[in-house]
């Protein structure tokens, strides 16, 4: 979505309509404290406004999902989708929840990272097979399961959906 908002302006706030306006206010009353950039161009329906955003904020906010691992699916997401406005939000998001800055840099070069935990090992393998061909093998499923569980799995594909999406 980030091409898209190079062409949609965000209507000042004196030219939002009531209707706009509530949509953009609503998400800054929530986690974020702001209306997230992608309700730029979701505004143009605003009920899609409010949907998205609030899918967003359940998927950043509210999964079980430790931060770390959520984090490192996003960066994995927004350096494979060169998404430069969430890369830099996450980064930031990456490095506070314990994600180290070596990882950080090897996603960005685009290169896989050694980790020394296995949960990270089997969200990066996870995140790059499901974007690199649109699934998961039975056998890094099952991996997936014995490191994350089957909770996390599901929360872990939700979180890259979100910000395929993003």
């Amino acid at each position: 979505m980030e091409a898209f908002l190079a062409r949609i302006a965000l209507p000042p706030l004196v030219g939002m309509s009531s209707k706009e306006r509530f949509a953009c206010d609503e998400a800054a009353a929530g986690r974020r404290g702001h209306a997230p950039a992608p309700m730029t161009a979701c505004l143009k329906n605003l009920e899609f406004a409010r949907r998205v955003q609030k899918v967003g904020e359940f998927v950043r906010f509210e999964f079980s999902l430790p931060p770390r691992l959520r984090e490192l699916a996003v960066l994995f997401v927004t350096r494979y989708w060169s998404a430069h406005y969430e890369w830099r939000i996450h980064k930031k998001e990456a490095l506070k929840h314990g994600l180290g800055a070596e990882v950080v840099e090897i996603v960005a070069s685009r290169r896989p990272p050694s980790f020394d935990s296995a949960a990270e090992r089997v969200v990066y393998d996870i995140a790059a097979s499901l974007l690199e061909t649109r699934s998961a093998p039975e056998a890094l499923y099952h991996e997936g399961v014995r490191a994350l569980g089957e909770t996390w799995i599901v929360e872990l594909v939700g979180v890259i959906g979100c910000y395929i999406f993003d």
